[in-house]
């Protein structure tokens, strides 16, 4: 069976639906035939946007509420087939400034979310969004997933016990749930209004705009993952039953440092500049320094490789900005 036609007909949930993966995620799944309802709360500080789902608005479901909403979320978990959980507070200096939003948004909410299938829908297959921020500082390079866990803000000790209420649901109360640890995953329908969700947004919105690119210390390197890339490993998680209860890393093979991503959106825009800058001292105190991923582990399982290369990928994101600017800031 292909991929898409395991979709075909099928209901799925995806939390944070109106997002930057989520959107993407739905697209697919719509192409695909799937009955697609998204839940967003559209909050701004989060990565929600209603273009984002621009073309498809007819094809897709829509439900303007909040995963801490616990009756809701009964009811829109009920009879579905899969739940894309990509919902979550992504900003790591939030997490620090308001960590009880942060508890409340990736740790309480999960466990209510999965209270809720266990309850009423205990044949449904999650699939859950968790993070590279876990690992904290790297000890080696790349990170595989025997790496130690030992995050370095608030936000990546709620993600880590969110991805392990996940497990231990499908360990002990057998709902069938798949973790997956992103990297830096970048394409178009990301949020560029600030750095909330990636850095790399809001390089490319001050890029747009004529003004300098910030890389803070500039030496760290990176690995990244075309969004289109994110979202094959997520309808493979989600369709084959081996990763139930167990976790992955999504990552590249392509390495860069940060001044050298600059420079190369720098030249793929044709225009523009960028300067290196000391970390703000509430950045620097939470960076993680070098990280990229060793994703052997989901390429074995899944048969999963990154397609597309860095280049490509931030040629189709500066594009797509470019034509669609006004929309994002």
């Amino acid at each position: 069976m292909q991929l898409a036609e395991h979709f075909r007909g099928k209901k799925v949930l995806i939390t944070g639906g109106l997002g930057f993966i989520g959107s993407n995620v739905a697209r697919r799944l719509v192409d695909a035939g799937a009955d697609v309802l998204l839940v967003d709360n559209l909050f701004p500080e989060y990565g929600g946007n209603r273009f984002n789902i621009s073309g498809i608005e007819s094809r897709v479901r829509v439900s303007i509420s909040d995963v801490r909403d616990e009756p809701q979320m009964r009811a829109h978990v009920c009879d579905q087939d899969f739940i894309f959980n990509l919902a979550g507070q992504t900003s790591h200096l939030d997490s620090m400034e308001h960590p009880r939003t942060d508890l409340e948004i990736n740790c309480a909410a999960q466990l209510s979310i999965l209270e809720a299938c266990r309850a009423h829908n205990p044949g449904v297959k999650i699939i859950f969004a968790s993070t590279r921020q876990i690992y904290g500082k790297p000890q080696y390079l790349p990170v595989d997933e025997k790496h130690p866990l030992n995050p370095v803000d608030v936000n990546g000790i709620n993600k880590m016990a969110g991805e392990f209420y996940h497990r231990l649901y499908n360990n002990v109360h057998g709902l069938r749930a798949c973790v997956l640890r992103l990297t830096n995953t970048i394409g178009p329908r990301m949020r560029i209004r600030d750095a909330r969700q990636t850095f790399v947004g809001v390089w490319i919105r001050q890029l747009l705009e004529g003004k300098p690119i910030e890389v803070w210390g500039g030496e760290q390197l990176r690995d990244f993952n075309f969004v289109e890339d994110v979202v094959d490993a997520l309808l493979l998680a989600a369709a084959r039953e081996k990763g139930n209860g167990d976790v992955f890393n999504l990552g590249s093979s392509e390495v860069v440092s940060l001044k050298q991503l600059a420079q190369a959106l720098v030249e793929l825009n044709g225009s523009g500049s960028f300067a290196v800058k000391e970390f703000p001292t509430a950045r620097k105190a939470i960076d993680i320094g070098d990280y990229y991923s060793d994703f052997k582990h989901f390429q074995k399982t899944f048969g999963w490789t990154p397609r597309t290369p860095l280049h490509d990928a931030l040629a189709r994101t500066v594009e797509f900005y470019k034509e669609n600017l006004d929309k994002y800031v």
